[in-house]
């Protein structure tokens, strides 16, 4: 999936890729990693939130569901411009929807369509060293099928944290697994959970 993660476990595993995080000599803060709370930002989505992105479900890299179990879906680069304009990289949390085409059938089953929680990897994904900045989005939803091709809204609410330099895959899914905490418990707050029925969306 990228680089969507959460608790970390030790700094033989994890470098951070923050200055801010870091100590004077550059040597990853233990205190940031311990310390991290699980629900982040204000009770309502700050500027920029929301933030919002849209495109067709592209493949990515094949590594998410692979190599870390989290299934992400990719947006095109074209899509990118609003988040690259008003934010840093690192991880997010947010809503997203997927849809057939307009005109198409769908695989997809009506839960499959709802408006669904999501975290997303923005940047370079330093575990796997990526060449160009990407948005991969981990919708917390079991789907039944792939849906390559199909047009995806993602409404970004909220910053979870920077990006990391991982030296364990490890060390990355046990950070995967508490950023979704993080995300559910930061969205399941009422300036948040209204926006399951934004205009945005089709609902």
């Amino acid at each position: 999936m990228g680089d969507v993660a959460g608790e970390i476990t030790s700094s033989a595993n994890v470098l951070d890729s923050s200055e801010d995080s870091a100590g004077p000599d550059g040597v990853p803060d233990e205190s940031f990693r311990t310390s991290r709370p699980d629900i982040v930002g204000s009770d309502v989505p700050d500027a920029p939130f929301p933030i919002k992105l849209s495109g067709p479900v592209q493949h990515g890299f094949g590594r998410g569901s692979k190599d870390l179990g989290c299934p992400t879906a990719n947006l095109p680069d074209d899509s990118l411009p609003p988040m690259i304009d008003a934010a840093e990289t690192g991880v997010y949390y947010g809503y997203a929807q997927v849809t057939p085409p307009e005109g198409s059938s769908s695989s997809l089953s009506d839960q499959d369509v709802r408006v669904l929680p999501m975290v997303m990897s923005f940047g370079w994904n330093p575990f796997y060293n990526n060449e160009r900045r990407t948005a991969e989005i981990h919708i917390m939803h079991k789907f039944q099928t792939d849906f390559y091709g199909y047009d995806m809204k993602a409404l970004v609410l909220g910053y979870i944290r920077p990006e990391l330099h991982y030296t364990s895959r490890e060390a990355l899914i046990e950070d995967i697994e508490f950023d979704k905490r993080v995300a559910l418990k930061s969205m399941a707050r009422p300036g948040y959970e209204k926006y399951m029925t934004d205009p945005f969306f089709t609902v």
